[in-house]
Order: C-alpha cells, then structure tokens, then sequence
C-alpha cells in the first residue's frame, strides 16, 4: 500500500474483530472490494453482512482471492493461520490491523482515545459529540455504537478518531495531535510484566504528542502524574468538566462524559477552528444527554422468563468489575428500558447474579488478588472456565481457583464447566433481581439467550 492509498481489492483475517471490521468498512467506503473470514458467526459479522461485506466463516486457504491487493489481519491471528500461509505463498502484502490503522491514519488529524478502562464509551461519546457540531469526523470505535448503529462513523474531514489499545504497544503504531489517556492500571499482564513497563508505553505515545496537539487527562493521577514531564504539549484535566445528564449509570461514565467532553473542546480549539462557534456547553449536554451507549457496555438486554433484569458489560479488568457491580446496586431498578418506556427507580434489586467468564489465564493469574474482591457488590458469583485466547493452560489457574478466592471474602461463588450449566442456574433469579454477564469472550451469548424466551 502506497501511503494511505487504500488497495482496489483487499482481504481480512478475522473480519469480525471489532477493530477489524470498522477497518474493513472504511475500506468499502473508500472504494475498496472487501471480503473476509472470521472463526464464527457474531452480531459484527451480521452487521458487515448487511453492509455488502462478504465473511466467509471458517478459514480456509482457498478464501483467500489471488488478485488481493492487501492481506489485513488480526493481531490475534497467528502466522501458521492457513489465510496468512496462502497469502504468503501469493505475494500479497500483509499487514497487521494497528500497522494498517497506522498507514490509514497517516495524513490525517488523528485523535487517540487510550487508558486502561472507558476508552471505547469515550470514543463514542468524542466522534458523537464532534458529529452533532458538523466536524464530520470519521471515527473508529471499540464496540457497537448504538447511535451509529456501528463500530465505525465515516466522515468527510481530515478528523480521525480512533480507540488506541496499549497491548504489544499498538498506540505507538498511531501520531495523534491530541491524546486522551483516561487512567492507567496494569494490564495485559501476558504483555506488560509490570505497572512500570506499562507506563512507559504510554510515556512515549504522551511524549510523540507534537508542541501544537493536547494531552486530555487526569494530570493528579498518581499512574499519570510521572508521565507528563515527557510532553511539549499542552495538558488538560478532564475532572473540571461539569457533571453531565446521561442514560448511562455510574460515577465511572461520568468520567468518560467528562473526557470526551474535554477531548471534543481540545479537538475545536486545536484542530477543526472551524467550527469552534459551534460548541458551547449546551451542544455538549445535549450530544451526551441523548448519547445511547455501546454493545457490551452496561446494556440493558430485557428480562428472563422468570421477571429478573439482565444486563451485559464487557468488563474484565477487576477494577471494571468492581465500578460496573458498584453502579448497578446503586441504580437499581431505575436503568431506562426504552424509549418508549423509559423506567423508574422501583427499589433496589433483591439479588444480583453475575456470570462472569475470565479473559486470559495471565490476567486472572497475575490479577487474582483485585479479582477476589471486585465482585463485593454480587450476591452470587458463576464463573465460566477461563477463556484462554492467545494463551495456553499451564495449570497454575483456573476458574476454581478463582471461585475459591471470592468465597474467601464472603461472596458466594461457584466454577461452573459450561454456558449451559450458567444458563440453567440463573434459573434461581427472580422478579425485583438482576443478572449482569460479564468478560471479554463470549459471555454475552448467556444473555442474549436467557432473555430469548426460547
């Protein structure tokens, strides 16, 4: 790929990736034809589908079309993957999907959405707010965004937005003029053998930040505070913000409102002049008052054929555990259903469940001390067998293990060897009790099927 000229032909490997598939659309919408494959079927693939993209499940070599101008895959797609074995033996170029963002984003004025925990809300909460003050931006987001109807919103300005992962020091791969860093913990342990390797990755993409771009975040963080001495940009606190009115619970969407509202005053005042007449404090309440939210994230699914609430949230880092359970006690039965019928607070909920299925043996393992005490607010605890990923079983953890550490701290808990079997517990929960499903894999097909009422 010449720059970032998008090839007239182009195929992704594991298409179903969130990122992948908002990068797989960008591409069609800048012309390119666009096929792919992924392991299996998936709310995103169905999505891609309906836009024309064609997803081969399953992946097999002869998937692969011989005049493809570019092979995109996904980090978590191995070099032996029988796709990338036929595109090496054709020639076709291949490059990963940050690299690929990277070439994609080049020329652009980029904004990067980064931290540990809200960065996919907060990018929605950005490129919507940018959108409804006729910044145009295009924006790549981590997750389904209800107001959008997509991961990704095309645009037709030079803005970018772009959530920015950490892991194998993908945001290096990005040049923003204005960096978001919501907070810092450690993470992606398999990776970042510390907090302090961590920080160092986000030291250099604070200090790639150029004299006229703007770092947006939380400078009295005591993980953030040591990074910023390596910047020449300027540094704005997100925590002035103003509170805002959202759909969304918790003190935890607050903050993300706050940073996306920090981020889109940075993005006028530095990027698009514009439109800088555009955004006052009202455009701003009004874009995340109506802002509907993200797949996976504290959303509302309906109810189980025996009257309880069911939610699903992507947390699985234990402080996302720990705010998303903290939220949903505190909110009770007031979460709006709809816009027809937007709810009210009844009373507390009775009992909360939670299933919740752990992201990697590495995190839980190095992670199992914060694990055991961010189901406080639970009253009752299923936890699926680790969902292992990129990684393999070295039997040092497990799900048992796990279980056996939260009990310790006087929350029921219970290792449970299939979705099935988690499907058939949550039978216990009634009317006036909450069911939230919880975890990076694919915990979210409990949900949707408890409240199927099939």
């Amino acid at each position: 790929m010449e720059g970032n000229k998008i090839p007239k032909k182009a195929y992704f490997i594991g298409i179903g990736g969130i990122g992948m598939s908002a990068l797989a659309q960008y591409f069609k919408d800048h012309g390119a034809a666009v096929t792919g494959s992924d392991r299996e079927a998936s709310p995103v693939t169905e999505l891609l589908e309906k836009k024309g993209i064609v997803v081969a499940i399953g992946q097999k070599a002869e998937n692969v079309p011989a005049d493809a101008g570019m092979v995109v895959y996904s980090d978590s797609v191995p070099e032996d993957n029988p796709e990338r074995v036929r595109a090496k033996e054709l020639g076709i170029p291949e490059l990963s999907y940050f690299k690929m963002l990277g070439q994609v984003s080049l020329g652009k004025r980029t904004v990067a959405v980064a931290g540990t925990h809200g960065k996919t809300t907060t990018t929605g909460m950005l490129a919507a707010i940018l959108r409804d003050a006729g910044a145009s931006p295009t924006a790549v987001v981590g997750s389904l965004v209800k107001d959008f109807g997509s991961n990704y919103l095309p645009g037709d300005s030079d803005l970018f937005v772009v959530e920015a992962c950490e892991y194998k020091d993908h945001l290096l791969e990005l040049s923003p003029e204005i960096l978001v860093v919501n907070n810092i913990e450690w993470d992606h342990t398999d990776y970042f053998p510390s907090l302090e390797a961590l920080q160092e990755t986000f030291r250099k993409a604070i200090s790639r930040v150029p004299e006229h771009g703007a770092i947006v975040t939380n400078p009295n963080d005591k993980n953030i505070a040591p990074l910023l001495s390596s910047t020449k940009a300027k540094v704005i606190d997100y925590t002035k913000e103003p509170a805002y009115a959202l759909r969304m619970p918790g003190e935890f969407n607050q903050m993300n409102a706050r940073a996306a509202a920090a981020a889109a005053r940075a993005v006028i005042e530095h990027v698009q002049h514009r439109v800088l007449d555009m955004l006052d404090k009202s455009d701003l309440s009004k874009s995340l008052a109506s802002f509907h939210g993200t797949w996976r994230r504290f959303e509302y699914k309906g109810t189980t054929k025996n009257g309880a609430d069911v939610y699903d949230d992507y947390a699985h880092h234990p402080t996302a555990i720990r705010v998303t359970l903290e939220a949903l006690r505190k909110a009770g039965q007031e979460t709006p259903r709809s816009e027809e019928s937007p709810g009210r607070k009844v009373s507390p909920y009775g009992k909360i469940f939670v299933a919740f299925h752990p992201h990697l043996y590495s995190r839980t393992k190095d992670l199992l001390d914060e694990f055991a005490v961010a189901f406080s607010d639970a009253d009752k605890v299923l936890i699926a067998p680790i969902y292992a990923a990129r990684e393999v079983d070295d039997g040092s953890i497990s799900s048992e293990i796990l279980a056996e550490r939260i009990r310790a701290t006087g929350t029921e808990a219970v290792a449970v060897d299939s979705f099935g079997a988690i499907e058939q517990a949550l039978g216990e929960a009634g009317p006036g009790d909450a069911i939230m499903t919880m975890g990076a894999g694919d915990i979210y097909k409990v949900a949707d099927k408890i409240t199927s009422g099939l």
